[in-house]
C-alpha cells in the first residue's frame, strides 16, 4: 500500500530554551515573537534565492557527544518526537568527529523541476544536480537549537539518509512549528513513501572545515 509523506498535528507548547542565547525559548508565545519581529526586518526569500542562495550557516560539534546533545534539546524545552528520540538513540546516530560549518540551503520538490507526487530518491538525485548535498542526521537536533524563528505552520524535512529505527523503520526528521512551539519529529521514509511536490528540505552545501580542538 502507498505511503504519503505527513506530518502529525501537534498538540501541548514547549517551555524554556536556553542554548548559548540567553532568553531564548521554544514557547508558542515567543516563538510568535521572533517570527513577527523576523518578518518585520527580513525580506522575504524568493524561489531562486532558496536554491541557489544559503539560508543559514550553523556550527557542528557544539555537543561533547550524544548524549549531551538530547540532553541540551531536553534541558531547552524543545519537543521530541516518539521517532526523532528513537533516532537520536541510535548507536549509528554520531557527531561530527571535526569542528564543521555547514552552509545550509531550502528547496521544495517544486524548485527542484519535480511536480505532483515524488520520492525521496528522486528529491535527492534531483538536489545532487543542483549541487546539494545530503544533511548528516545531526543536523537535524543542532538546527532545532539554533532555528527559533520558525515560521508557524513550516515544516522543514531534512535531507538526509533516512536512519533506521530499533524496529528498522527508516525515518528522516522533521523540523516543526505547530503552532504550539518548536519541535523535532520523526517521518517514516520508506521506499514506497510518496512525497508532495510542496514539500520542502534543507540540504547542505560543504562550507569550512575548522581544525580539531
Amino acid at each position: 500500500m502507498r505511503k504519503m509523506l505527513a506530518v502529525p498535528t501537534l498538540c501541548g507548547a514547549v517551555a524554556f530554551l536556553h542554548s548559548g542565547d540567553a532568553g531564548a525559548q521554544c514557547a508558542a508565545r515567543d516563538v510568535l515573537q521572533k517570527v513577527t519581529i523576523a518578518k518585520s526586518t527580513l525580506a522575504p526569500a524568493t524561489s531562486t534565492e532558496t536554491v541557489h542562495g544559503v539560508w543559514k550557516t550553523i556550527t557542528l560539534r557544539r555537543f561533547a557527544n550524544t548524549f549531551a546533545l538530547r540532553n541540551a534539546l531536553d534541558a531547552a524545552g524543545c519537543g521530541v518526537g516518539d521517532l526523532a528520540g528513537e533516532v537520536l538513540a541510535r548507536p549509528t546516530f554520531v557527531l561530527s568527529p571535526v569542528e564543521l560549518n555547514l552552509d545550509l540551503v531550502v528547496v521544495s520538490a517544486t524548485e527542484l523541476g519535480m511536480a505532483g507526487e515524488t520520492s525521496l530518491a528522486d528529491v535527492y538525485t534531483r538536489a545532487q544536480e543542483r549541487g546539494l548535498a545530503p544533511a548528516p542526521a545531526e543536523v537535524g537536533p543542532q538546527l532545532r537549537l539554533q532555528y527559533f524563528d520558525q515560521p508557524i505552520g513550516e515544516f522543514l524535512h531534512i535531507g538526509m539518509t533516512p536512519m533506521k529505527t530499533w524496529s528498522g523503520t527508516p525515518v528522516t526528521l522533521v523540523l516543526v512549528n505547530g503552532g504550539a512551539g518548536l519541535i523535532l519529529i520523526g517521518q517514516d521514509s520508506s521506499a514506497n513513501t510518496k512525497i508532495s511536490a510542496t514539500s520542502r528540505f534543507v540540504f547542505v552545501r560543504l562550507h569550512v572545515l575548522a581544525k580539531d580542538h
